[in-house]
């Protein structure tokens, strides 16, 4: 996937100076590591099946989810941690999605209308996605873990020492906290009345194929 990313680049920088105390030093910074953040950019949207993504032609600052992971893969890019911050800071804002510079993301990731989602320092797996009002963080110190390909639906709490699977489908408004949920799962409802519907593992798996290209 080829494309000119001036645009993006022009866009953040006159945001980040207009807003913080942004320098030329920062800006220095910054136009040394566009190449390996566009890079990034552009291969993870080049593997999400969303007409959005997959063409190029149709990426632009413009869309709020894309400078959003514009965005997200800037702030992790910088040396210095004023940089970073500033950057995680104009994400929140423009996007309403709190997703800190320290998290790290899988190599393919899609979000859509991130608004309001907040994502703890958990270990994220390959072909994670979420929707907007999604929580992931800590209970007594406890971060989850996530298997390859999950997806966390709108108003999603995950929090505590979960370990989910490969293949799991967290359905609209579920908490799940402290709890294992096997690889192939659907998971509704709320903590202790949480259900867990197990032997989807084929079901999903399409449903995962169908959001990413890159997967058989």
């Amino acid at each position: 996937m080829t494309r000119d990313m001036s645009d993006f680049h022009a866009l953040a920088e006159k945001q980040l100076r207009a807003l913080f105390p942004w320098t030329d030093a920062d800006s220095a910074d910054a136009g040394a590591a566009y190449a390996d953040v566009d890079a990034r950019f552009l291969a993870n949207c080049s593997r999400i099946r969303n007409k959005y993504y997959a063409n190029a032609t149709l990426l632009s600052p413009l869309q709020s989810c894309q400078y959003a992971m514009f965005l997200y893969f800037l702030s992790r890019a910088f040396k210095r941690s004023q940089a970073k911050d500033m950057t995680y800071n104009l994400l929140k804002m423009v996007s309403g999605a709190d997703i800190f510079h320290q998290i790290e993301l899988p190599e393919t990731f899609f979000f859509d209308h991130p608004v309001g989602s907040v994502l703890g320092r958990a270990a994220y797996g390959n072909h994670f996605m979420f929707a907007q009002g999604v929580t992931v963080g800590n209970n007594k110190g406890a971060y989850p873990t996530f298997g390859d390909c999950v997806c966390l639906n709108s108003g999603v709490k995950v929090l505590g020492n979960c370990h989910i699977g490969d293949n799991v489908i967290i359905a609209a408004n579920a908490y799940v906290k402290d709890r294992d949920i096997p690889s192939g799962s659907i998971v509704f409802g709320q903590d202790r009345a949480l259900v867990v519907k197990t032997g989807c593992e084929a079901a999903n798996r399409e449903f995962f194929r169908k959001v990413f290209s890159d997967l058989a």
